[in-house]
């Protein structure tokens, strides 16, 4: 459930600081006016206005490893560069920090340890319970060389994974999609990701630039089209000859979301059971009733704003952070009532973060290195990761120095929790970053324990005449579609299609002398917007 009377909780921006950074906001904002008008989405349908590019998901979704597919990652942009060391505060160099901090510095009194080194202040003590039982862990110094103080650049830097001095228009998830999916010769039934507001955002841009996500500027856009499976009303129209012209353009313009049907689905068959409050709150709450009605999407950009803290800090910061952590616990709270906490994890980003010492505003400038947050049970326990900057030894212009860098957070992602080849990782990023130990495994982590016959079930029992006998449940009746494909996706033999009734089925699939070879194949089920996918071999 979401509280409305909360949902425009949104936060002015900071007191400007020099005409440097003015022309830094003119320049961001100009671009996402040209994205929101659609003259640069690369031929983008609309959304209410808003360019709109989605495609879609094939068969062989990260190789089915039995729960993977199942998987979602989702990022929290806290857009205006977001202050590291009053987040995950250095208690080791406690003197340090608080000198520097005399106005903005967060009191002794004011912080939960998380370990004898490291706090977190009282306002995001709603994160404690999941720092507890091993839901969350901070990656410490994350940056990169030669880091750009703009807001817009450095943004850019974030979202392609480039270089800081590599101008890349592709973001990484982008790149990861082309190289998941083929979205050319197979048509999609769900969107691969779904992005809300922030749309000067590059992270889902494919080499032309175009937006490979379903992207909204408002999540009551996504919330409409999710209730309704339409964004525009035909039926209260003028009665007059411009009602009939108006009628037309919005029914078109209705058809052209292909995939309102699948989210529409999701999210009538689906709940939230917490009380979410603020816009970060209201854009969880739809994620999660994605994410609880098998949507399918493996890929979320959500955001909120207000983090570029050059005046009255000690008054925003706290706000806003109390609102990322209570509503990041509710998120998690809510995907746990429905089964599906195991299968989401959640990541902070920012573009940078803030300086050591204070400003004369009360406030911090825009700094480099700042701690990364991850949350979500297949972490496998709480920690930090990496070597937290010192707080003596600062770069030329008083910046903390990056001690982990942003890019080896991505690889361990999308080896580790999205289950990417590793040569396939080093492609999407244009080189080879180490990885990091973050817990993450690439085996089947859902512990999600559905109401019974909730869900699509499959398994593969080898027969000792050489045929594979493939049992299937359907929760529901409906028309089915059972198929085995080759380890590049193309249909080998579809053994069902049509519409049957729930409950138990069975089918058989004797390998002839000539077809298929030896090798390894996979029985692909799915009805409506739910599919499942088992892996066996043929030994000849």
């Amino acid at each position: 459930m979401y509280n409305h009377d909360h949902k425009k909780n949104r936060y002015g921006s900071a007191r400007e600081h020099g005409d440097a950074h003015q022309q830094d906001h003119r320049r961001w904002s100009r671009r996402t006016f040209l994205k929101n008008l659609g003259l640069a989405t690369g031929g983008a349908t609309l959304l209410g206005g808003m360019p709109v590019k989605a495609l879609g998901i094939s068969p062989l979704t990260a190789l089915l490893a039995g729960g993977i597919e199942e998987r979602a990652l989702v990022i929290i942009r806290l857009a205006g560069g977001n202050d590291g060391l009053n987040t995950i505060v250095p208690l080791y160099d406690y003197s340090t920090y608080i000198n520097n901090r005399p106005t903005v510095g967060i009191p002794q009194n004011q912080l939960i340890s998380l370990n004898d080194s490291f706090a977190m202040p009282q306002f995001m003590e709603s994160l404690y319970p999941m720092w507890q039982e091993g839901q969350m862990k901070a990656v410490h110094g994350v940056g990169y060389p030669e880091q750009n103080l703009s807001h817009f650049r450095s943004s850019d830097i974030w979202d392609s994974a480039s270089d800081s001095g590599v101008v890349d228009d592709s973001g990484w998830l982008g790149r990861f999609i082309l190289n998941q999916y083929d979205i050319f010769n197979d048509p999609p039934s769900v969107p691969p990701a779904i992005q809300i507001g922030n749309y000067g955002s590059i992270l889902f841009n494919d080499e032309g630039g175009s937006s490979l996500s379903y992207a909204v500027t408002e999540p009551e856009e996504l919330e409409q089209l999710a209730q309704s499976g339409q964004l525009f009303d035909t039926a209260n129209l003028p009665d007059c000859h411009f009602g009939e012209q108006l009628g037309f353009v919005r029914t078109v313009t209705n058809n052209t979301f292909r995939y309102a049907e699948s989210i529409s689905n999701a999210y009538s068959s689906s709940s939230n059971i917490v009380e979410y409050e603020g816009d970060l709150g209201f854009q969880l709450s739809l994620v999660a009733r994605m994410v609880k009605g098998n949507l399918g999407t493996k890929l979320y950009l959500v955001s909120i704003g207000g983090f570029d803290t050059h005046a009255e800090q000690a008054d925003m910061h706290p706000l806003l952070m109390n609102e990322v952590a209570t509503q990041v616990k509710n998120f998690f709270d809510d995907l746990s009532a429905g089964g599906r906490a195991q299968d989401v994890l959640c990541m902070t980003i920012s573009e940078f973060g803030r300086r050591l010492d204070e400003n004369g505003s009360s406030g911090t400038d825009h700094g480099a290195a700042a701690p990364m947050l991850l949350f979500g049970p297949g972490l496998n326990g709480n920690g930090f990761v990496g070597a937290h900057p010192s707080l003596d030894t600062l770069d030329a212009a008083g910046n903390l120095i990056f001690t982990t860098d942003f890019r080896q957070v991505y690889a361990t992602l999308l080896e580790n929790w999205l289950c990417l080849d590793p040569v396939q990782v080093d492609e999407v990023l244009g080189n080879s970053f180490n990885r990091l130990n973050l817990g993450l495994d690439c085996i089947a982590t859902s512990t999600a324990s559905p109401a019974p016959g909730s869900r699509l079930e499959a398994k593969i029992l080898y027969q000792n005449d050489g045929s594979i006998t493939i049992q299937y449940f359907l929760p529901e009746a409906g028309n089915v579609q059972l198929q085995v494909l080759d380890m590049m996706g193309r249909p080998v033999e579809t053994l069902a299609s049509g519409y049957q009734l729930s409950g138990s089925h069975q089918v058989v699939f004797r390998p002839s002398r000539r077809l298929p070879a030896s090798g390894m194949y996979v029985a692909y089920l799915r009805m409506g917007n739910q599919a499942v996918s088992k892996q066996f071999t043929i030994i000849r």
